[in-house]
């Protein structure tokens, strides 16, 4: 006969085995839950003094965007702020994005001005070559750097002078929601989303810390006052980054002054990419740059070949041995702790595909998201400082100069 206490022995310590073997997957999501902040929402509106408001010069870089242009200017002119222009800086687009741009009404802007971007200059990219031309055609005593596919609620400006205000920040970045409206979106942008979250968990608390590499911006909303992005010598002072948002933020931080960030979910949207192809064009220009930006020179050298090990390890292993399993490989522990992993998988990108405002039901293809986010990854990788974007080529500068 079977000696059951023998049995439930083994079986106890396969299970054992089996928890032990999965504490990373449980650690990421008990790290998603307990550990990751999305940063505090802004004040309302009403916490605005309208009476003593500054005004304010929007300030939208633009190349190639036919397809979200009018939205993102019509959405501004309906903001409630007494004194707003908006600056398009059309980058030397080759399709009809200026045109677009100068058939949307006023509204309540006090003008809507659209540049014939210059020609770009040595030493500098596209967006910050346009950001620094809006600046010198600014009014505004506030300038606001936004992206040309962002959507901006009525209040938006009301709320964020008031954060600014309230914080005192020299630098103020707003994080919103992002519009994930097809496949590829729902599959791939939680993958993304998430790694970052893994290096910047509590956004808001880390941009106030002493560590000027903490320091991070979303760029499709920056706004500071027109003397603090003077005195850090504005978007010349990182005219040759890809990731200039974070090179500002760290810039300002470096310099003393204050960043902070904040949250306007309801008011503030951004559609990012519309397709497999812009997902991975998008990304792969600046995903690798700015994960080095981000960390010392003595882990540069070992962050990449790691990041990528960990990426597999987590996501793609998991499924790729469940299928082995299944057809004998491995046997029985494999077999389970496979499964394991891989349901643990899904709950994790079930629950940020959620957070995100996505259906939770894509954390079940999640493999298929991580196999594109893996390849987005190598080929910014492999590509280093070779940069393609809206059909420009850059060579960066080498990572080793870079602080």
């Amino acid at each position: 006969m079977l000696d059951m206490a023998q049995v439930l022995r083994t079986l106890s310590q396969a299970h054992m085995t089996i928890l032990l073997l999965t504490l990373p997957w449980i650690g990421v999501l008990v790290f998603l839950i307990f550990v990751v902040r999305v940063p505090s929402e802004l004040p309302e509106a009403g916490a605005l003094d309208g009476e003593s408001a500054p005004s304010i010069s929007v300030i939208i870089p633009a190349r190639n965007e036919r397809s979200n242009i009018a939205n993102c200017i019509a959405s501004l002119t309906r903001t409630d702020y007494p004194d707003f222009e908006i600056i398009v800086v059309d980058d030397r687009s080759e399709d009809d994005t200026a045109a677009i741009a100068r058939s949307v009404a006023v509204g309540q802007a006090s003008r809507i001005l659209v540049m014939d971007g210059a020609e770009l200059p040595d030493g500098w990219l596209g967006k910050p070559w346009a950001c620094w031309q809006g600046v010198g055609a600014a009014a505004g005593e506030i300038l606001l750097f936004t992206d040309a596919d962002t959507t901006h609620g009525s209040l938006l400006l009301r709320r964020a002078v008031a954060g600014l205000q309230e914080d005192g920040a020299d630098l103020l970045t707003v994080l919103g929601r992002q519009l994930m409206e097809s496949f590829w979106e729902r599959l791939v942008q939680p993958q993304i989303f998430l790694a970052m979250m893994l290096r910047f968990p509590r956004v808001e608390a880390l941009v106030q810390n002493d560590d000027w590499r903490d320091a991070i911006a979303n760029g499709q909303f920056i706004m500071m006052p027109r003397a603090s992005y003077h005195a850090i010598g504005g978007h010349e002072a990182v005219r040759g980054e890809v990731v200039e948002d974070m090179a500002l933020a760290q810039t300002v931080k470096r310099a003393g002054f204050k960043v902070r960030a904040r949250s306007a979910k309801q008011d503030f949207a951004t559609r990012m990419y519309r397709s497999l192809p812009d997902l991975i064009e998008g990304w792969s220009k600046n995903i690798v740059m700015g994960g080095l930006q981000s960390v010392p020179h003595a882990i540069r050298p070992i962050i990449l070949p790691l990041s990528l090990l960990a990426g597999i390890g987590l996501w793609i292993a998991p499924p790729v041995l469940l299928v082995a399993a299944a057809f004998g490989f491995g046997g029985p522990l494999l077999l389970q702790w496979a499964g394991a992993a891989y349901l643990l998988s899904v709950v994790v990108f079930s629950l940020f595909t959620a957070i995100m405002k996505g259906p939770p039901a894509y954390g079940l293809l999640y493999p298929l998201g991580a196999a594109v986010g893996s390849f987005i990854f190598l080929r910014s990788w492999v590509r280093g400082r070779n940069v393609e974007w809206k059909g420009r080529k850059y060579t960066l500068r080498d990572i080793a100069e870079i602080p």
